[in-house]
């Protein structure tokens, strides 16, 4: 799998809703695809102002605010083709996708690695390719995705499958989330250096209305507390709410149902 983003290859957030992102995959002419259109409306006019042709669409999970706009999408481009977890949930037509799958984008010169990450969907899927990552709500900026239909052992082996992905990776989220788990996160990790930068960081961007992402796996391996239940000062602040956590998915539980609770 190409580690290299092609010439020409640009990436754009479509905000929807609240807080999701819709990510616009555009190449030097018309063709795009879309990842996780929750809401056909911005995606047509964005598609409409810059006169773009949607090729491809590609779906991590079932929730609606991830898959909600994919039908009128495909009702409006019928040629276009969408890539998607195995899952009678995903309610429209798409080829499924499973565990070293490849998603071919072939008129945009792009191919992505199928990826299996369940916890947050028990069928998660996401897509790795050309320095890039598609992850929807299993990683977030600074963040995991809530466990609706799995475990924190499947969480935490989820992120470490995405954590061993080359550490230039590109992260693509689902929502804007990175202000509140910074500030969840350094309740866990006060004084960790990196993570106090990207909250500031953050808090400016914000504050000028621009997106805070992507950032890169290198980044998430220093500032993330869920890609960082192994280290000590994760640890130590997991034992202080239940001594008996061990390194991993059973520090990576406590401090899950801890920013649950806050």
């Amino acid at each position: 799998m190409s580690t290299s983003r092609p010439a020409g290859i640009s990436i754009e957030a479509i905000p929807a809703f609240s807080d999701n992102y819709i990510w616009l995959i555009r190449g030097s002419g018309t063709d795009c695809a879309v990842v996780d259109p929750g809401d056909a409306d911005p995606v047509l006019q964005k598609l409409h102002d810059d006169g773009l042709n949607l090729r491809y669409i590609l779906l991590t999970h079932h929730h609606f605010d991830h898959i909600g706009g994919a039908k009128r999408l495909l009702d409006q481009f019928p040629s276009a083709i969408a890539f998607g977890p195995e899952d009678s949930r995903v309610d429209c037509e798409h080829n499924s996708c499973r565990e070293g799958d490849t998603a071919d984008l072939s008129s945009l010169s792009l191919s992505f690695e199928v990826l299996e990450v369940p916890a947050h969907t028990r069928s998660h899927i996401a897509f790795n390719g050309h320095g890039m990552l598609f992850c929807g709500d299993t990683l977030f900026s600074v963040g995991c995705g809530k466990l609706f239909e799995g475990t924190p052992q499947q969480m935490q082996s989820s992120l470490d499958k995405l954590a061993a992905l080359p550490p230039e990776t590109e992260v693509y989220c689902g929502h804007e989330y990175t202000l509140s788990n910074c500030r969840f996160a350094l309740k866990v990790e006060p004084d960790n250096h990196a993570l106090n930068a990207k909250a500031a960081a953050a808090e400016r961007l914000r504050a000028e209305g621009r997106v805070t992402l992507p950032g890169t796996l290198r980044e998430e391996l220093e500032i993330n507390p869920f890609m960082r239940t192994r280290q000590d000062p994760v640890v130590s602040a997991a034992r202080a709410i239940e001594p008996s956590a061990k390194p991993g998915a059973s520090v990576l539980g406590v401090i899950r149902d801890w920013k649950d609770s806050v």
